[in-house]
């Protein structure tokens, strides 16, 4: 009675990998030579692995990445210039802890916004905190912001995240208000957390996609100049894709 009670208290308490390895203890004891200690690190070990997939279920859940991919499944084969070594590299999370960016340019159908997702995944996995944006779609989110209020509220979740995604800059020129805007946000950032870039405009011609020289120099400054630069070239892939299917 006293061991169904205990096993009860502990699924209230919402400690399920805990219960779950106590009730598994109970159907054995006898059976095994394990020590009290042993048992119960056992116990502890189960609880804490299961609240740390619950955690980073919570999190991949809340950055809501466009892509379901790890990098454990990029494709190196596919010939776009993309460096295993520089992405095995990335993978470890130092450029995280120095608050560094990457950055991906290269053709439609390169990969960009799937590695940028790969990279964020790991991310979560690594313990920090994700969130996804299309520039275009973020900036008309900022503009609609600030017509009913919440423009403070939603700049202060961009700056917040660990890392932040800013798909697809440059599809098109951007108007004064937009550049301004994301001058905002990446200077909510500066130096604090880490931002991933995808462009299919080569840094060179952001410039002129950004519009005013002056704000254009300011958000180069707080992207390129500490980036982890990643150039793909080659053929779409999704031509690929479509053939092996």
């Amino acid at each position: 009675m006293l061991s169904e009670e205990t096993y009860k208290k502990l699924m209230d308490m919402k400690m399920w990998g805990l219960a779950d390895t106590f009730n598994e203890y109970l159907e054995q004891t006898g059976k095994d030579a394990l020590s009290f200690d042993e048992r119960f690190g056992m116990m502890v070990d189960r609880e804490w692995a299961e609240r740390q997939e619950r955690k980073l279920k919570l999190r991949l859940g809340r950055a809501k990445l466009r892509e379901q991919a790890c990098v454990e499944d990029i494709d190196y084969r596919h010939p776009r210039g993309l460096d295993k070594s520089v992405m095995q590299k990335l993978a470890t999370g130092k450029w995280l802890k120095n608050h560094d960016h990457v950055i991906f340019t290269g053709p439609t159908g390169a990969g960009k916004t799937w590695l940028a997702c790969a990279l964020a995944n790991q991310a979560c996995r690594n313990g920090a905190t994700v969130m996804y944006a299309r520039v275009p779609r973020l900036l008309h989110s900022l503009y609609i912001a600030r017509a009913d209020g919440s423009y403070g509220k939603e700049m202060n979740k961009l700056a917040k995240a660990d890392v932040l995604i800013l798909d697809d800059l440059g599809l098109a020129p951007l108007a004064d208000l937009e550049r301004r805007d994301l001058l905002e946000v990446l200077e909510d950032r500066q130096g604090r957390k880490s931002n991933i870039v995808t462009s299919q405009m080569p840094i060179a011609k952001w410039h002129d996609t950004i519009g005013d020289p002056t704000i254009a120099d300011a958000i180069l400054d707080r992207i390129v100049n500490n980036a982890h630069r990643i150039e793909l070239k080659g053929k779409s892939m999704r031509k690929t894709l479509k053939k092996k299917k």
